[in-house]
């Protein structure tokens, strides 16, 4: 028996970016358990967790970038963007 329509199907890119990861079996065994405790695919899971830390990260800089702009005083000299500009170019 064979399937024609599996011929005939358009191969449907994904607009989502697909990433190849390798994890360390303790890390696997881990993301395997939480999934099966939340109940949700390890990919889910997975993708979950990155936004998270991700999260995390962008506050650090968020915060850290507060900070150095507050530290800043207005005897500090700054040099405009103008002049770096024709120096790069």
């Amino acid at each position: 028996m064979v399937h024609w329509w599996y011929t005939f199907l358009a191969a449907m890119p994904t607009s989502k970016k697909r990433l190849n990861l390798t994890l360390p079996k303790d890390l696997a065994v881990f993301l395997k358990k939480i999934s099966l405790r939340d109940d949700m695919p390890q990919a889910a899971k997975a993708l979950e967790l990155i936004e998270r830390g991700l999260e995390m990260e962008e506050g650090e800089f968020t915060e850290k970038f507060v900070a150095e702009v507050k530290r800043r005083s207005k005897h500090d000299k700054l040099i405009p963007a103008e002049k770096v500009f024709k120096k790069l170019w």
